[in-house]
């Protein structure tokens, strides 16, 4: 496949100018966040999240985020069977940009804690202080099991000790000179890490259970949440801001957002179509099966699997630019959102059109950027 070759121009403002988080969540799987025969075919190489970033870079946009996936979904399509590193590839994307914050995603149930400091404030020098890290507890008990890494009997709030513990961990590495810890999980021993990081890299969590909120609001500075509608997205950021405050933080809330943008209304809203008429509903099912879902409980009608079935993989917005600019806008005006995380069907084609057409109106509309100094 021939690499593209986008031209990459500088748009919008600077990310040091403003406007609430926006970031771009990196296509770096195969089939991008839809389980479609008839999306773009992302292919997750290298190659095409190369130009994402550079792009993401000369729009001035804040971050851009890599999951980290070992076991995709099958189907048709192959959905997500073909992926990138996560920090491996940031750390290439961070050579090729200069302003754009770098987040890496690690599993605490993959790497020791003094392997993921060193890789994390390697990145960081790598990228100049832009580097962040994107805490994963672990869900998938197929994914991790494949490869000999699930915990039996580590339930679902117990991997959040072990996570509690693995950060700590990781904290101390980067601000001090020799740790010594032996927990329940995890042993140092007089153990070393160096170059530390310029500063404490940004810490993000997807944990939207009560556990995860607490691990969140104790030791992270952003968490993703979502939710199907605007009420619900809403709700769930009182919520979680709620639950942090209850515990004597404040965190940052970010949201992810598929925009599909058409050159009208009808065009957009026919692309949507299109993707839920293309459905793979064998890799549908391989999703449900690695939520843990029974082959029984797949074939029921309820809210989960209605929802499944969009073929779009997170909440999306479609129209026109002007149609998604209002969306959008409603969403920061009614959420105490900090930022958004978008995704798109096919990142190059319409990625220009959102900075063009959306992005400086949203900067101007919503003041304010991303923390540049955190306190460890």
């Amino acid at each position: 496949m021939t690499e593209p070759t986008t031209t990459v121009a500088h748009f919008g403002l600077p990310s040091d100018s403003g406007g609430r988080d926006i970031g771009i969540f990196m296509p770096m799987a195969n089939g991008g966040w839809i389980i479609s025969k008839n999306s773009p075919r992302l292919d997750g190489s290298y190659g095409y999240n190369l130009e994402v970033a550079k792009l993401a870079d000369a729009m001035g946009l804040d971050f851009i985020m890599a999951m980290a996936k070992f076991k995709g979904y099958g189907g048709e399509i192959q959905h997500w069977e073909s992926s990138l590193d996560s920090p491996l590839m940031m750390a290439g994307l961070a050579q090729a940009t200069s302003r754009v914050k770098v987040w890496a995603t690690i599993h605490t149930l993959l790497q020791n804690p003094a392997v993921a400091a060193k890789m994390i404030a390697t990145l960081d020098q790598i990228s100049g202080g832009r580097a962040g890290l994107n805490v994963v507890t672990g869900a998938y008990k197929g994914e991790f099991a494949q490869m000999g890494a699930w915990p039996e009997g580590v339930d679902h709030d117990e991997r959040y000790v072990l996570a509690t513990e693995w950060i700590e961990n990781i904290k101390r590495l980067w601000s001090e000179d020799r740790v010594t810890a032996h927990g329940k999980y995890f042993t140092l021993d007089d153990c070393t890490s160096w170059p530390k990081p310029q500063q404490r890299p940004f810490l993000v969590c997807a944990g939207t259970s009560k556990a995860g909120v607490r691990f969140t609001a104790e030791h992270m500075d952003a968490l993703f949440l979502a939710g199907n509608n605007l009420d619900e997205l809403i709700a769930n950021t009182h919520k979680a801001k709620a639950g942090a405050l209850e515990l004597g933080h404040a965190i940052r809330t970010y949201s992810m957002m598929i925009l599909v943008i058409g050159e009208t209304d009808a065009e957009a809203e026919a692309m949507v179509q299109s993707y839920r008429d293309g459905l793979d509903e064998e890799t549908l099912w391989g999703m449900m099966r690695a939520y843990g879902m029974l082959d029984a409980e797949i074939g029921k009608e309820n809210d989960f699997t209605r929802k499944a079935r969009s073929a779009l993989m997170a909440p999306h917005v479609a129209g026109s630019p002007e149609t998604v600019l209002a969306q959008l806008t409603e969403i920061f005006e009614k959420t105490a959102l900090d930022g958004l995380m978008l995704i798109f069907p096919d990142y190059l084609t319409m990625l220009p059109v959102f900075a063009e057409k959306i992005l400086p109106v949203l900067r101007a509309r919503f003041p304010g950027k991303i923390k540049e100094a955190i306190d460890a």
